[in-house]
Parts: C-alpha cells; structure tokens; sequence
C-alpha cells in the first residue's frame, strides 16, 4: 500500500514539473497524476508532443539532443 502511494506522488510531482516545462496546465496535470497514478503516462507523452508540434509548427523538424 505504502509503494502505490509514493508512485502516486512521484507520478504526480513528474507530471507537475514537466507540465511546466512544456507549457501545459501544471495544476491540471498534478491533479490527474495523484488520481491516475504512473497510468497516465502515454496520455501525457501525447498530449507534450501536440502542444510541442503546436508551438513550432506541424512542418517544422524538431531535433532533441
């Protein structure tokens, strides 16, 4: 029981901190990472790259060191 709660407030403090850093609702995805947990992890993946291809452009190359 003790495991599931800490991976829900890593999960949840992950979501938070990379939230900020792409831009997206910070507060909205904390919330979500203490509800879901490490579950939503593809939705968030999907959800950074949209609002990433969003910001520079659908034809634009983006190259990630």
């Amino acid at each position: 029981m003790l495991l599931i709660l800490i991976s829900v407030l890593v999960s949840a403090l992950y979501y938070y901190v990379q939230a900020f850093k792409y831009g997206l609702s910070a507060r909205k995805w904390a919330i979500a990472g203490l509800l879901g947990g490490p579950m939503l992890f593809p939705i968030f993946n999907a959800k950074k790259r949209m609002a990433l291809r969003r910001a520079s452009g659908f034809r634009s190359t983006y190259f990630q060191a």
